[in-house]
Order: C-alpha cells, then structure tokens, then sequence
C-alpha cells in the first residue's frame, strides 16, 4: 500500500533571526496520526520552527507544503485566556459549543468559570481543552507539561495516545516524551534530523550521532593538519600546483570552520555544598497546616495572617471552597506529618496542584508557622531556596542587575569573586544579554537565571521548587548530574517523575485532601506502593485509598502503651539542651578564628579555639546520634 502523504511537509528552509541565521536546509514532515517530538537545545528555534510549520512565519527560503483541508490546533508555551468565560473561550475558535464544554469538563474546569485570575495549570488546561475541542488534524504543543500536575500530565498522555490526529511536541519531559511519541525530530546545528522511533531511543541514537560527527570533524582537522604541512614543504614547487592545493586547503578550513560554528557551548554548573551541617537537618512532630477559604473561593489566608504561596492559590481544585457562603471554610493541606530529615537525604515532595507543597516546603524552612506541632531545624544549616514563582526576579532588572544585586561588576560565586560577564557565560548567557531586561528572556533562560543565582551560594540545604520547568534536555541533564554528585541534603518539589526517580532516595506524597504519605525511593516506588493514593475521592465520598503495607504513611495519634524510664527521659532532656547550646558554642569559636592577626598574635589562643571548636562539633555529632537513638526509642515504646 502507498505511503500516505505528509500534512506539512519543510524541504531546504533556511531563516535568519537578525544576522544569526537560525536554520539552514531544514527538512521535516509531519505524518498522518503521528506524534512527533521536536526536541533540541533552548535557542535552537524549536518554537519558531513550529510557527513555520503551522504557517505564521515565512522562511527567507526554502519550501512548506501542506494538504489541502489541514486543520492546525497550537498551544504556544505561554497561553493568553480571552472572554468572559473558560467556555467562550474554548469555543472562540472553531470548537463547538457542546464539543468545547466537553473538553472543558475532561481537563477538570468548569466551563462557565471566569478566564480571570486562573492560576498556570488552569490557563494551561483551558488552552488544552480549546485545542482539542476545535478537532484538529495537527496539533502543535510547546512545552504542554508546564504548570500540570502529575495527574494532569497522565490525563493529557492518555488523550493524546487515544486521538486520531497527529502531534508534534515540544517538551523536557522525559517520562511524558516516552510514552507519547513515535517520532524525534532532533533541532541541532540548525538542521533537523530525524529519529522514525519514539522518544525511548532518542538518547542512545543522538550519542552515536554526535560521536560519528565528532570523529568526522577530527579526521578533517588531522586532514587540514597534514595538507598544511605538505603546502608549505612544497612552498619551492610550480606556482600553479601550490595554488590548486591552497584553494583545497582554504576550503577544507571553511569546512571545518562552519562545522565548528554548529559545536554547542556546554552549560558550566557547580555547586559548594558549604560547611558539614549536623546529622540532623529538620525533625517534624504532628505537624499539620490549613488555610480558610474566603467567601469569594478565591484566595486563603493561613491561620498566622499570611497569603497562601501563589502555586497552591487554585480554588477549583479545593472541595471546601464556597462561592456563596460568606464564612470562611477551613481546608487542610497536611495533618500530622512526622518526619526527620537527615544529612544527605534527598527528599523529593509531589502531589497535585493546590494540595500544599510549596506550604510544606516553607513550613519546613521555618517560613511558615504550623498550625500544630513542632519543626526543629539542625544545626550549622546554610539553606537556598530556589522558589518556583520566581520572586526577586522583576520584568524591567536587567540580567546584570539581577546577578549583581548590591551592584558592581563582580558577583562571589561559592566564595570567590568572578567578573559578571565571565559567570553569566558559564550559563550560556551572552555578553550583549547582560544589559536587557528580563521581561526579553525566555522562559528557561529566566530559569537558569533562577539557577545561576542560587548555584552560586554555599548550600549545604539545596531546595528546589519546580527547578525543570522551561529547561531544554541538555541543562537537565547538567542539572540532574550535579545534583547527584552534590553532597548536601535535598528537598525536591517536582511533576517531573523521570526527574523525581532519578535523584530522590524518599517521596513525600500530598493529595490535596490532607492526608499524606512518605515512602521509600522515587515517584515509580511511591505509585508502587500506594496505588490510587493521589486519585480523587469517588462520587459520592469515601475515604481516600490506603496505602499498601511498605509505605510509611504519616499515622494518626495513638495512645501510649510503654514509655522511656527515667534514666532515659533525663537523658534526653539534656542532649535537647545540648543540641540547643552547641551550635553558639562552635559560632562563638568560629568567630575567634575568623580573625587573621590571631595566629600571628597569639598561636596558643588559635590552637586552644581551633581545638575547643572540634571538640564542640564532635559533641554536637555524638549528641544528635544518641538523640535520635533515644527518640526511635521513644516512639517505638509508644507503638
């Protein structure tokens, strides 16, 4: 049987972004009920690729042809929501009305819901609903998983692998790309090639690639090596031979010159894990924490006065928000979680949107009061918070600004100064980027912005609120492999569940119904173990799914059956104080020894601090661990 003809199909297109040429002889067609992945570095021009394939921008060359009847449905990476609802927007199109609200109601959104003040994973499921209400024949998404939660993610794979249209993707979404597509169409080096094999088989296909054209630009270096040698040893014969052998040479080098050209500079990450904290980073005891919903159900107030984090400012997705009653409804985000966070850990935290993760993170930094128990953070902490709101980061601060916020030309980068201009290139950033706004960055260049600025602290607590969203592959796998060999303590928030089973060693899961629950290994052993755990209530109530023996789910108070003897229960109490009163002790030595006349003064006084602090930090050490010996004892007592 033939092949069927492609919808769209590029041949030879070549464009110019200013005096930057952008592609040059891009070949690629889009099939019939394909899903393709269009993947590549960020500025490569995988989203103005698309804009060509759809027909909004014209190439400076080349040809675009398309099937009679082709019906396009785009969802660009930042969608703007119009009208006065979700449903005359879904419908403003070519959708139906009744098709739209259907599509509407699939995503989880009300369709008669007002497009004003919907939080990012609302935009980004109308603007899905929109796209696959108006039943296109090529449906072209950038970077779609933005702002979705898990479940969301999973809803948007199943629908896509069910449809009868074709995709063409772009997205960083391992897990995602893997179970969606059937084709790669890898931008690099302003062509395209392509990949007829989902995105599975991309990395072992892109590696031998590179390394065939890397071994290719070798032989032609070793070949304009050896002919250049030869050139100038034969400098005495006929002229006209030299000048039939200059010209191969000159274009041998323009070769390997343009070849050069297409060479991506590589992301440079590093990260200073700082001072040793103590064995015991965070102990959590019965910590719950809620918000009142007002009576618009637009937004919560926390009982200590304070707003609820923007991220979890989704009222759809509370089941106690009223619009028409004018008492405050109380919802719980987390109750009675009990934990201890130890040196080294890697915790990752999921759930969906709304169900309080950015509040936990907070509340475990001491940023937020719980509403009951108690947060005892270790000791010699030195924490960065990279918060996935991007605060601190204003639209009219230039990128210069924002690295250097007390000014100058320098920035300290994990204890020693570095001009600007040379760190900001250790992130790809130009030198001419300096000086523009951020309001002109992309989204993955505000990212690794955000990453930039925290990488560049001592942290011996690194946690991360969202950090993949917007970053190409390539800064991903920077990222996850400084992470791995980072030394510090962790804490994760991510959808990203390749991300989230690659460097999490324990998952805490919320389900926005305040139940939560803590297992073992990464975002594939904690759906293992407690399957339908995140899945909403059933119609009509019920309580949430149990999860299964392994887990350790976060337990409801029980009455004490034994406890400590008094030997114990005093010891504890004085290792409490201890813990308490060492750390000043150690700053207070620290500090005698920051001054650099008191070894020349008085070596005596530096050897006896120098000593005394050592000995304060192994007290500290040996304190933590019999605490916690006691503590385990402790709980184990009381069942």
């Amino acid at each position: 049987m033939a092949a069927r003809p492609p919808l769209v199909a590029l041949k030879d297109v070549r464009l110019q972004d200013g005096t930057h040429p952008l592609f040059d002889g891009v070949d690629l067609a889009v099939e019939p009920r394909s899903r393709a992945a269009l993947v590549g570095r960020n500025g490569a021009g995988k989203s103005t690729l698309m804009k060509v394939v759809m027909g909004l921008i014209e190439p400076d060359s080349g040809d675009r042809s398309v099937q009679s009847a082709t019906r396009f449905a785009y969802v660009p990476q930042e969608p703007v929501i119009t009208g006065a609802t979700l449903l005359d927007y879904a419908a403003s199109g070519e959708a139906e009305p009744w098709t739209a609200e259907a599509w509407l109601t699939t995503f989880g959104l009300a369709p008669a819901k007002s497009t004003q003040g919907l939080s990012g994973g609302e935009t980004r499921r109308a603007a899905l609903a929109k796209a696959f209400a108006e039943e296109p024949d090529l449906l072209l998404l950038d970077e779609p998983t933005n702002h979705l939660d898990i479940l969301a993610i999973e809803l948007l794979e199943n629908e896509l692998i069910s449809a009868r249209f074709a995709l063409l993707v772009v997205s960083h979404d391992r897990a995602f790309l893997n179970r969606v597509t059937d084709t790669v169409h890898w931008l690099e080096g302003r062509r395209v090639r392509t990949l007829n094999k989902g995105f599975v088989e991309f990395d072992d296909w892109a590696a031998k690639t590179l390394e065939e054209e890397a071994e290719s630009l070798r032989r032609l270096t070793k070949t304009i090596e050896r002919e250049t040698e030869t050139f100038y040893r034969s400098i005495t014969a006929r002229r006209s031979r030299n000048e039939g052998r200059a010209r191969a040479l000159q274009a041998m080098r323009a070769e390997r010159a343009e070849k050069m050209k297409d060479v991506p500079r590589e992301l440079s990450l590093g990260v200073d894990s700082g001072a040793t904290s103590g064995k015991l980073v965070a102990e959590i005891k019965g910590v719950s924490k809620g918000f009142d919903t007002v009576a618009s159900g637009e937004s919560r107030v926390a009982s200590d006065g304070s707003a609820a984090p923007a991220a979890e400012q989704d009222p759809s997705l509370s089941p106690l928000a009223t619009r028409h009653s004018p008492l405050p409804t109380r919802r719980i985000l987390f109750k009675n979680l009990t934990t201890r966070i130890m040196r080294g850990d890697r915790l990752g935290i999921v759930g969906p949107n709304g169900a309080g993760k950015t509040t936990l993170v907070k509340t475990l930094l001491g940023e937020l009061t719980p509403d009951e128990g108690t947060v005892r953070m270790g000791a010699n902490l030195e924490p960065v918070y990279l918060d996935q709101s991007r605060e601190g980061l204003k639209s009219d601060m230039t990128l210069w600004d924002a690295l250097t916020p007390g000014g100058g030309d320098s920035i300290i980068v994990r204890g020693v100064s570095k001009h600007v201009a040379a760190y900001a290139k250790e992130f790809l950033f130009s030198e001419a980027q300096l000086r523009q706004p951020i309001s002109t960055l992309s989204g993955g260049e505000r990212n690794r912005l955000l990453l930039a600025r925290a990488l560049a602290k001592p942290a011996n607590l690194l946690v991360l609120d969202e950090p993949t969203n917007d970053l190409d592959m390539d800064t991903l796998d920077k990222l996850e492999e400084l992470l791995e060999g980072y030394d510090g303590t962790l804490i994760l928030v991510s959808h990203d569940r390749d991300f989230i089973d690659r460097l999490a060693t324990s998952t805490l899961a919320l389900n926005g119904r305040g139940d939560i629950v803590e297992t073992p290994g990464g975002w594939t052993d904690f759906l293992r173990q407690n399957p339908g755990f995140l899945n909403p209530p059933p119609v009509g109530g019920g309580g949430p799914p149990k999860a299964v023996e392994g887990a350790r789910a976060v337990p409801a108070p029980q009455k004490k059956t034994a406890k400590l003897s008094y030997k114990d229960a005093r010891r504890l109490e004085e290792l409490e104080k201890l813990i308490e009163t060492l750390p000043a002790t150690i700053a207070r030595h620290d500090a005698a020894l920051s001054d650099p006349d008191l070894y020349a003064r008085d070596p005596k006084a530096f050897d006896a601090a120098m000593k005394a602090a050592e000995k304060a930090r192994a007290e500290l050490e040996s304190a933590e661990m019999e605490w916690l010996e006691l503590e385990e004892k402790k709980a184990a007592l009381a069942g």
